[in-house]
């Protein structure tokens, strides 16, 4: 990653509205609100300084990320770090063995341009990459 910045957190939440004010309370404000059907998932982010909080939502009761979250109100989902070219990136990482969840980059939220390293390459803890639009 070469120095990738901390582009944000994920957050799964089990209650949206609920997640939001939480975070509003301790004095963060909404960046952005998304919805992304192909991945199930509702998200508002939340600036963190030069980064954000996501706080994703499943949108159906059988979404992955749903399982993910249990009985928890919320839990922690993933690190996501930015990259300059996400294609570059993943060829260097597959050629160093280390284990990826997506071969290609797929949409993220707000335009960015996401593929996941495997957590078992982390001890457990997921990771994204995330390319920003070109402004």
């Amino acid at each position: 990653m070469h120095h990738g910045d901390l582009d944000h957190v994920a957050v799964v939440v089990a209650d949206l509205a609920q997640g939001e004010q939480t975070y509003a309370k301790l004095g963060f404000e909404v960046l952005y609100r998304e919805r992304i059907e192909e991945q199930g998932v509702e998200i508002v982010g939340m600036r963190a300084g030069d980064s954000a909080i996501e706080l994703l939502a499943p949108l159906s009761s059988d979404s992955p990320l749903r399982r993910f979250l249990g009985n928890q109100g919320s839990k922690l989902h993933h690190l996501a770090y930015r990259v300059a070219d996400l294609e570059a990136e993943l060829v260097r990482l597959k050629s160093a063995g280390v284990p990826l969840i997506d071969d290609k980059p797929r949409r993220g939220a707000h335009g960015n341009r996401i593929a996941f390293i495997h957590p078992s390459y982390s001890g457990g803890t997921l990771i994204e990459l995330c390319q920003p639009p070109k402004r």
